[in-house]
């Protein structure tokens, strides 16, 4: 672009700097990107009014990408916030990712931390992680010693320690120590035994094994199971097939039986990765309201079961299969909250890979109408 073209640019952008950053209209505000693009960091920084057009665009193309570019471009300091919203915005995006090492770069621990703190944890978990820089790992560690913590962020820290190879040597040492939480071990089993780095492989296969298949033999990376073509149809006949179970504890579009959460809307509420998680490993994180509860009564019988009804004399446990058993409190010995689920462990054992990859088609078709 010649002097004369470069000079009218410069003009524009300094007669921008009447208007607020609302009131720029899309078309002239692609010219002003271009313009400053062009006139480059050095001269749009050595004059205050191509200076205050560039403030007005950062405020107009907020939480974009663009955004992001310009802030790298023209090395902007104290825009943390808004980069901070890009990456939230887009965890899993190019965009987001550089906007996330942007802040890393920045140096500024205690506005992650505040982030990591708030109700959109679990997206900047994921985009930490998607930035592969081991200075995420100290941020991250500390969400896994809270075994009370939100089981969504606590699985998303893990999949984000996963992907640094101090991240995974952290998590692997954890398992060691025996200190992972039973809602994360799964996920941490899944991510390792997947990983790149080899000694960690090897020692994750010993501490963490993938979950059995049919005849005991290991089934195949989750990442690869997710891949697999799958068959709607046959995965509803193997749910309601009488050794699988399903069927037995939840009802699909009233047909089951009603034990468990009813599933006919499951796949709007679950991607196919939560859902491979659940059957995989039903205890890791239990429905609010279908806690199981084991029952000592003082004859010697037990009893174990879901609370349907909590009386002053009179408790009342459904089993597997929806039978209601009434006991009087006088009767029981003690109760205590079990720590696994009444969905069974080793379902995937009653099955080929195949029709476990197609139960999973049939879940995720499950949705709201």
């Amino acid at each position: 672009m010649n002097c004369m073209k470069l000079r009218a640019f410069a003009a524009l952008l300094a007669a921008i700097t009447l208007v607020s950053a609302q009131t720029i209209e899309p078309g002239r505000l692609a010219t002003m990107i271009e313009a400053l693009t062009r006139l480059g960091p050095e001269k749009v920084n050595a004059n205050p009014k191509l200076q205050e057009a560039l403030g007005k665009v950062l405020a107009a193309t907020r939480g974009t990408p663009q955004f992001v570019k310009l802030v790298e471009e023209f090395q902007m300091k104290g825009q943390n916030a808004g980069l901070l919203e890009v990456a939230l915005k887009l965890p899993a995006d190019e965009a987001g990712v550089a906007a996330m090492r942007l802040v890393l770069a920045a140096n500024e621990p205690k506005l992650i931390a505040a982030a990591l703190a708030g109700t959109n944890a679990p997206a900047l978990a994921q985009v930490l992680g998607n930035t592969a820089d081991k200075r995420v790992v100290p941020l991250l560690l500390p969400i896994l010693a809270d075994a009370k913590g939100e089981a969504a962020l606590r699985k998303a820290v893990v999949r984000a320690l996963a992907q640094t190879q101090e991240g995974a040597t952290e998590l692997l040492r954890l398992a060691r120590e025996e200190k992972l939480g039973s809602d994360v071990k799964f996920v941490a089993g899944a991510e390792l035994n997947a990983v790149r780095w080899l000694a960690i492989k090897a020692e994750a296969a010993k501490l963490l094994p993938p979950p059995a298949g049919q005849n005991d033999k290991p089934l195949p990376p989750v990442a690869e199971l997710l891949k697999m073509k799958s068959d709607a149809k046959n995965g509803e006949t193997v749910y309601f097939r009488e050794s699988v179970g399903c069927g037995k504890c939840h009802q699909v579009n009233g047909k089951g039986t009603d034990f468990g959460p009813a599933l006919s809307e499951i796949g709007s509420k679950l991607g196919k990765d939560a859902l491979l998680e659940s059957i995989l490993d039903p205890s890791a994180g239990v429905s609010f309201g279908y806690e199981a509860w084991s029952v000592e009564l003082k004859n010697g019988d037990e009893l174990f079961g879901l609370v349907v009804s909590d009386a002053a004399d009179e408790l009342a446990l459904k089993a597997v299969g929806g039978v209601v058993t009434r006991v009087k409190k006088s009767d029981i010995a003690k109760r205590a909250q079990s720590k696994l689920s009444v969905m069974p462990a080793g379902l995937a054992q009653t099955m080929t890979v195949q029709e476990l990859v197609d139960l999973l088609e049939f879940l995720s078709t499950l949705k709201k109408k």
